[in-house]
């Protein structure tokens, strides 16, 4: 299924609270020395930014079971409810039941394997065959990830 084009109205104003508040804070995370020899660390950010909203369907600021499920239906790798669990606590490190924009960014930029960010890495990779027109051209940022 193709992305739908972003409409000015009604979604995308809706979204603009929480597109802030992530803004917010990948500035955190540019300014954190831990992730200062991160390359392009801007545009992965943006990029997670995109990735993280997509994820959070009920635009709550974290990513509950049912947006994982909904996610991994939509990229054509579903996951059973207790696969779906063990993503998210690896993710959270097993203290929470959904993901915080901090749990997501520090999995996809930390050195260990989670099968999220897996998944994620291969979606960028299934998106390089076809290119999509709009916007920066996300093969460089996902697929450079060690």
């Amino acid at each position: 299924a193709m992305a739908a084009p972003r409409r000015p109205s009604g979604g995308g104003l809706r979204r603009a609270p929480q597109d802030g508040r992530l803004e917010e804070i990948n500035k955190e995370f540019l300014c954190d020395p831990k992730f200062s020899d991160e390359e392009d660390l801007e545009e992965k950010l943006a990029v997670f930014k995109e990735k993280y909203m997509e994820f959070d369907l009920n635009n709550q600021g974290e990513i509950d079971l049912m947006s994982v499920k909904r996610m991994m239906e939509k990229m054509g790798a579903p996951k059973t409810h207790l696969e779906l669990k063990k993503m998210i606590s690896e993710v959270t490190g097993g203290v929470s039941e959904t993901i915080s924009y901090q749990d997501f960014v520090n999995v996809m930029l930390g050195k260990r394997s989670a099968v999220l960010k897996l998944v994620m890495m291969f979606e960028g990779k299934a998106n390089e065959s076809n290119p999509k027109p709009s916007g920066p051209p996300p093969e460089r940022d996902i697929a450079s990830l060690p």
